[in-house]
């Protein structure tokens, strides 16, 4: 009875994921990210090479020289990312919606962000003079500042403009005689107008009524209290712990990861190079650098430490040649085959291990930095970089990281080694009972 209660829970838990994970919006925002994850990427090779490597071998008007070219990359990048995304949004959105012009939705996402900007902003020249300007859009409102009024922007602009465009009175048809490219330009005029237009008439209010803009409200009433609540070291090991959870069950723990928690810490790891950048005290420990830098190992579940581990004392045929297969793919962070061949889906013996050994990973590293022993990730390296690698470049190439990849790393395999063992005996008792099944099935032939 007890089995049936826990296979129905299960099944009733595997099903509320795989919803959670088809939802609309957040599959939209798992896409966007995904899409814009090498820009974020070249972002954080540009600022590590301008602070670290290019002042190890320039000096001068040289290194101005060579850093001109990183600032430049770290502009069309980092520094742009809030309108980046907001087009990115209404693109991935279209598609998902199997909205047949996706183009012209990221273009209507990009306009209705630059809409709710203010139109007066406050500058600092060089000469440390303050005025209002108008007819300027500072990176400030563009950047990692705007990032999730890009996405809430994006989000609700995109879906206004793919309703208002289904509605057939708005429709202008051009007829056939007429290029392609401007008949669906005529056909989207009437909606593209209304929805930019309800944006500019929310912008207006905002500013005239109230004496602000929509930016600084998501910002200051959405963004920052959700991302110090998401980003927190018990909300990223509660999220990711959860996410590990769905591995369990068959389901990618990218349902909830890249959905939920990675957009709030992209967010993080883009202010914390925007300030590596400007030379100032980087602001967030918790990122997605650190989380996938030590709480990666190898995969989800930080499974290179179950393969060393099952080398070393492993002793069923099966699961080491599946350790075996795994090592080359493991380093570099990719363990669908531990997962489906060890396996860990369903398997009750490795549960606790991989969920413990990342957030051991994580909270040694959170400590690690907050006692100054390790620098705060100011890089984002790909997934796929290498232990031990990857916590050196994340850092600003700082050594000290390694050696705290390394500890994790380590205890990361003294806290598989026991599991292996079980689950050792595990197999090999199911193994007697396959046998002894199959001698009962023979004798009952007879």
């Amino acid at each position: 009875m007890q089995s049936t209660n826990d296979s129905a829970f299960i099944q009733k838990f595997a099903d509320f994921a795989a919803k959670l994970g088809n939802q609309m919006y957040l599959k939209t925002l798992r896409d966007a990210f995904a899409t814009i994850m090498p820009l974020y990427i070249l972002a954080g090779i540009a600022v590590l090479l301008n602070n670290t490597v290019f002042t190890w071998i320039f000096s001068g008007d040289m290194l101005a020289n060579v850093q001109y070219w990183g600032n430049l990359l770290i502009n069309g990048t980092l520094n742009i990312s809030g309108l980046l995304i907001a087009a990115v949004i209404g693109y991935c959105l279209a598609i998902n919606r199997e909205y047949d012009n996706p183009l012209s939705s990221a273009v209507v996402a990009m306009a209705s962000l630059v809409i709710m900007m203010p139109a007066t902003v406050e500058l600092t020249s060089v000469n440390e003079v303050t005025d209002q300007f108008s007819g300027v859009l500072p990176f400030s409102n563009l950047g990692t500042g705007a990032m999730f009024a890009g996405i809430i922007v994006g989000l609700i602009f995109t879906e206004l403009y793919i309703r208002l465009s289904s509605v057939k009175a708005l429709k202008i048809n051009l007829g056939g005689q007429v290029p392609p490219a401007v008949s669906k330009s005529f056909n989207v005029l009437i909606p593209v107008m209304i929805t930019l237009g309800i944006a500019a008439l929310v912008s207006t209010i905002f500013a005239v009524a109230f004496g602000t803009d929509l930016i600084t409200l998501i910002t200051t009433f959405i963004q920052e209290p959700l991302r110090h609540v998401g980003t927190s070291i018990w909300g990223v090991i509660i999220l990711y712990t959860l996410g590990n959870l769905l591995w369990l069950f068959g389901i990618h723990q990218s349902v909830i990861y890249s959905s939920i928690l990675e957009p709030l810490l992209i967010i993080n790891i883009n202010e914390n190079i925007a300030a590596y950048a400007a030379g100032q005290t980087i602001p967030n420990i918790i990122n997605v650098s650190q989380v996938t830098s030590f709480g990666l190992l190898g995969g989800s579940g930080s499974t290179l430490c179950l393969l060393i581990a099952t080398f070393i004392v492993g002793r069923n045929a099966a699961t080491r040649n599946v350790a075996k297969l795994s090592i080359a793919p493991g380093l570099f962070n990719i363990n669908e085959p531990v997962l489906f061949g060890y396996p860990i889906v369903y398997n009750i013996s490795m549960a606790i291990p991989f969920l413990v050994v990342p957030v051991m990973g994580i909270v040694i590293s959170y400590l690690a930095t907050t006692m100054g022993l390790m620098n705060p990730c100011v890089s984002l390296v790909p997934w796929t970089t290498p232990v031990l690698l990857s916590g050196f470049l994340a850092t600003g190439m700082d050594w000290r990281a390694v050696i705290v990849q390394l500890i994790v790393l380590v205890l990361g395999i003294l806290i598989y080694m026991p599991f292996v063992k079980i689950n050792d005996a595990v197999l090999a008792k199911q193994a007697v009972e396959d046998d002894d099944d199959d001698d009962d099935d023979v004798f009952n032939l007879d």
